[in-house]
């Protein structure tokens, strides 16, 4: 096992990447890591993730009681404890306020799929969670329906959190994310933004499968899913406040919603029954 002084270094050092990549603004953010079953290194509270050092971080039990430390641990360390209750696998949490993830956790608008090769290899399908004032436990059970399909999520209103199997990799899906939601935004502003097909897209996730990334669509359960559709977490959508606003579903999802709907008058969609009478009230108008 790495000495805890090597761990709270490593600790310090993605701190700093973190305050550099504007990810935690002022004392914002908090990062753990799991140093044995019960026992987890963990970031200060009220203190800049940029300026940390080893000393400044604290040691606490599986119930956030702190063990040792001269500074305070985060008031958010029950967010990470239930993280490493829910996936014994997971050796470091990571939470903080990136811009762009958290433009889209402001918005509740769900994440587009079926864009990027390197989101859909290394991310898939992002879960937005439900509000709730952090710092409680029901703040920390707003992941438990989502955190052993996913290694990184939005908190609604709130931020990002993710998580791996050591600090470093925990980092990287908020990077990637935030790297992404960057890009979605300055595509919309160019005013498109193209989707892969189903085709292509099932090859990443093959290419996925023998990478050994795991992924909830390479398993029975949504084997017949359309995966560019956002199906894994699609039913917390409601509860949660999440809607498609800014960006519109891929073309396979909206074939998919149009053909469930009843046919309009006359044979005619939904859509186009709409665009007939809005442009009939119009020529009313300009009599």
């Amino acid at each position: 096992m790495q000495s805890l002084h090597k761990l709270k270094q490593e600790i310090c050092d993605i701190g700093q990447r973190i305050y550099n990549r504007q990810f935690a603004a002022a004392n914002d953010g908090n990062i753990t890591v799991r140093v044995s079953e019960n026992e987890f290194l963990c970031t200060p509270t009220m203190h800049c993730k940029g300026y940390l050092k080893p000393d400044d971080i604290a040691l606490i039990d599986g119930t956030g009681k702190q063990i040792s430390g001269r500074k305070k641990r985060s008031s958010e360390a029950l967010l990470h404890l239930e993280i490493y209750k829910q996936r014994e696998d997971v050796r470091s949490v990571v939470h903080c306020h990136p811009p762009h993830a958290t433009a889209f956790a402001i918005a509740r608008e769900p994440i587009p799929q079926c864009v990027l090769p390197e989101v859909e290899v290394f991310l898939g399908d992002v879960p937005i969670t439900k509000y709730e004032t952090p710092g409680g436990q029901a703040f920390a059970d707003t992941i438990i329906p989502f955190v052993d399909k996913t290694n990184v999520m939005i908190l609604a209103n709130h931020g990002t959190v993710s998580y791996g199997e050591n600090v470093e990799r925990a980092y990287w899906w908020t990077e990637i994310l935030d790297s992404y939601c960057r890009m979605l935004l300055l595509a919309r502003q160019l005013g498109n933004v193209s989707y892969l097909n189903e085709e292509k897209s099932r090859e990443l996730l093959e290419l996925k499968d023998k990478w050994g990334f795991k992924d909830p669509r390479n398993t029975e359960d949504y084997k017949d899913c359309d995966i560019c559709a956002n199906d894994i977490f699609r039913d917390s959508w409601e509860g949660a406040g999440v809607q498609r606003r800014a960006f519109d579903a891929p073309p396979a999802a909206k074939s998919a919603s149009s053909a469930t709907k009843p046919a309009a008058a006359g044979g005619m969609s939904e859509e186009q029954l709409v665009k007939l009478i809005t442009a009939e009230v119009m020529r009313q108008m300009q009599k």
